[in-house]
């Protein structure tokens, strides 16, 4: 199993970017997968999840309506599209995949929002 994020950064306040998370060596339309956060000293949030068929998103309260979680299941990626960034949004990026019942981490993309 192998789950590689890419596409963080530094980024200015009320910028944008875009994560991605490439998945392989398991069946990725069967499993739901979400997006979370951590920021130094503090606990691993959630921030955006999507069901297996990209049906149904969730988010967090602060990320709604700023965050979009998507996913390609033809390209086995999932898609994070982050705009108004605040440098509260500062974290490491965590892909996950819920294949139930395992669940598999990515490394992580480091996000700063900084001018």
């Amino acid at each position: 199993v192998q789950l590689v994020e890419s596409g963080g950064g530094l980024v200015q306040p009320g910028g944008s970017l875009r994560l991605s998370c490439a998945a392989s060596r398991f069946t990725f339309s069967s499993c739901a997968m979400s997006w979370y956060r951590q920021a130094p000293g503090k606990v691993r949030e959630l921030v955006a999840a999507i069901t297996s068929a990209g049906g149904s998103t969730n988010y967090g309260d602060s990320m709604k309506g700023r965050f979009t979680i998507s996913r390609d299941n033809a390209k086995n990626t999932v898609y994070l599209q982050m705009a108004s960034l605040k440098p509260e949004d500062t974290a490491v990026y965590y892909c996950k995949a819920r294949c139930w019942p395992n669940e598999y981490w990515g490394q992580g993309t480091q996000v700063t929002v900084s001018s």
